[in-house]
């Protein structure tokens, strides 16, 4: 039989979460993997270089696609930061429910420490960085080393809650993960108001203003 020629890197990410979930474990080598899979190995390596390669990217793929279903949406444009991240939150997990074999699978034994998993490693990089696209509001110190630290730890704390989330969802049973979606609710909604600057403005700006009348009253 001909060997297949047109393999692509989405090929080869669904040949080999095929595999681990029909073997339960990785493939041996990359030759076997590939003979298994009909192509030449050459193919595998123009994409990746290791199976450890490829499971970073699953990742990395389920974020993709999440970003492309909702760039698509004219109402996911106009949203402010609290519900594109509630859009995207949703949208994510869907993915990972319609691929939840292989993702438990990845991450089942090491879902007490998800934190330190380097299978993630690249999906941190890319969520911390959709993050920061949100531009969501802090309050402004005009001081460049504290906004700096400010920035980081929204993205720290922003990554630990969706590693909350998964895990959440790794365990929950409900028909149809509905207990994910109200923790999803719940948790991003509790983030904003939580990050709510509004009121601390109010009462920065009210204490100036005391401030400024006190000194011109002496």
């Amino acid at each position: 039989m001909a060997k297949k020629k047109n393999i692509t890197k989405n090929d080869i990410i669904s040949f080999y979460m095929d595999y681990v979930l029909e073997h339960n474990h990785q493939p041996k080598t990359v030759y076997a993997f590939a003979k298994v899979n009909n192509f030449e190995e050459q193919k595998f390596y123009d994409h990746f270089g290791s199976f450890e390669a490829v499971e970073k990217h699953v990742f990395t793929a389920f974020y993709h696609n999440t970003i492309t279903v909702l760039e698509k949406s004219d109402d996911y444009k106009s949203f402010d930061a609290r519900n594109k991240l509630l859009s995207f939150y949703f949208t994510f997990f869907e993915n990972l429910t319609a691929n939840r074999s292989y993702v438990k699978y990845a991450l089942e034994h090491h879902k007490s420490d998800l934190k330190s998993l380097s299978l993630l490693k690249d999906l941190k990089r890319v969520f911390t960085d959709y993050i920061a696209s949100l531009e969501i509001d802090l309050i402004e110190i005009k001081q460049e080393q504290i906004d700096r630290i400010q920035q980081r730890g929204l993205k720290e704390t922003a990554w630990f809650q969706l590693l909350l989330t998964l895990k959440f969802w790794i365990d929950d049973t409900s028909p149809g993960f509905e207990k994910t979606d109200i923790f999803i609710e719940k948790s991003v909604n509790t983030s904003f108001d939580v990050l709510n600057v509004a009121p601390i403005r109010t009462l920065i700006d009210f204490g100036k203003f005391i401030f400024k009348e006190k000194i011109q009253m002496n």
